[in-house]
């Protein structure tokens, strides 16, 4: 069984996982999208600091799932691709598997919806495609343990037009 595994790092490597890397053309993206069985795309832009975050994430996770190749394409270079992709929004990442696009990473909506969210949380979207081998319980999200993103809910007195709670009301059960 260690065999098998070493041997599949060994042709991952080969192939460039373990590195987040920029690809200069569409060609390119086709390319290792035939040689590797899981990619994760990231389509940006120089002008957008969004993609600056997502870089800083997508580079730790490259090396630490060698099993996906991680790369990246400036959308400006490839508009045949991004049109046949429907990308529209900037950053997004395509999550291919197979030679399929599975899945899409659109803006920061799937990561808590902030510019701070961790690496942990993008960890979990990619697992929750099935496009990294994700350790953790993909039930239970990152981002739903921090105070911020967690939604409380309380429940309210009512109020009266008096602005008072009184004991005669007969809507309280």
């Amino acid at each position: 069984m260690s065999n098998i595994l070493y041997s599949y790092k060994q042709e991952w490597l080969s192939n460039g996982h373990g590195e987040y890397v920029e690809i200069p053309s569409e060609r390119d993206f086709f390319e290792q999208v035939k040689r590797s069985n899981k990619v994760v795309c990231h389509f940006y832009r120089d002008t957008s600091f969004r993609c600056l975050i997502l870089d800083k994430h997508l580079t730790v996770l490259a090396k630490k799932h060698i099993e996906t190749r991680f790369i990246k394409l400036n959308a400006e270079k490839a508009p045949f691709l991004c049109e046949r992709l429907r990308i529209k929004v900037i950053p997004t990442l395509a999550l291919v598997k197979d030679g399929k696009t599975q899945d899409y990473v659109v803006g920061f909506t799937d990561l808590g919806n902030t510019d701070d969210f961790t690496t942990e949380t993008l960890e979990w979207r990619l697992g929750c495609a099935d496009i990294i081998n994700y350790s953790g319980n993909l039930m239970d999200p990152p981002f739903q343990s921090q105070k911020k993103f967690g939604t409380t809910f309380t429940k309210l007195d009512k109020k009266t037009i008096r602005g008072k709670k009184y004991d005669s009301d007969s809507d309280d059960d």
